[in-house]
C-alpha cells in the first residue's frame, strides 16, 4: 500500500469508492453521486491536497482531502474533511495512513484545525477518529434526512497547528 498525490486519472476511482457511499449507505447525507469531471477539475485546480492510497497492483483503494469549513475569512484555518476507502480495504491502517499524510499537509497550509462530519449511523468513524486523536465538538440533531430517516450529526475536532 502507499498513499500518493492523487492525480486527474485516479477521478473515476475515486468516484467509484465515494458514490457507492453515497448511494448505498448512510455515512454521508449527500444523495447527489460524484461526477468523474468535477473530481479532476477539484484535484487539477483546488488549492486543498487530495491524496489516494493505492494497493500493490496500484489500484486506487482510498482517498482523503479536505476543504472549507464554512466561508468567510476568519474559518481560513479550520478545514472540513473527506476520508473514505472501499470495504475490503478497511481494517488495515489505511485510513491512517492518509490520515496522516493529509495531517502533514495542513500543518504546511497553517491549517489549525480539521473538522469531521460523522453520521451517526457511522460509530466505526467516531472510533477511528477518536483513535486518531479527534475529540467530540457537539452533534447536532435530525441534521441530515436520507432514505426516509432523520440522522444526526456528530462533530469531532483535532487542533493540528
Amino acid at each position: 500500500m502507499a498513499v500518493r498525490t492523487a492525480k486527474v486519472q485516479d477521478a473515476v476511482a475515486i468516484c467509484d469508492i465515494w458514490n457507492d457511499v453515497i448511494r448505498d449507505t448512510l455515512v454521508t447525507f449527500t444523495t447527489e453521486e460524484k461526477q468523474p469531471e468535477t473530481i479532476a477539475e477539484r484535484i487539477a485546480n483546488a488549492p486543498d491536497p487530495f491524496f489516494v492510497a493505492t494497493d500493490t497492483s496500484g489500484a486506487v483503494v482510498g482517498f482523503a482531502t479536505y476543504g472549507p469549513f464554512r466561508s468567510g475569512p476568519g474559518y481560513a484555518f479550520c478545514k472540513e474533511h473527506s476520508v473514505m476507502l472501499r470495504p475490503g480495504a478497511r481494517g488495515q491502517g489505511i485510513g491512517c495512513d492518509l490520515m496522516a499524510t493529509l495531517e502533514k499537509a495542513a500543518c504546511v497550509h497553517r491549517v489549525h484545525s480539521l473538522i469531521a462530519g460523522i453520521s451517526a449511523q457511522n460509530p466505526g468513524a467516531v472510533a477511528f477518529h477518536r483513535s486518531l486523536g479527534f475529540a467530540d465538538a457537539g452533534c447536532i440533531r435530525q441534521a441530515g434526512f436520507k432514505h426516509g430517516q432523520w440522522i444526526d450529526l456528530i462533530l469531532m475536532q483535532k487542533i493540528i497547528g
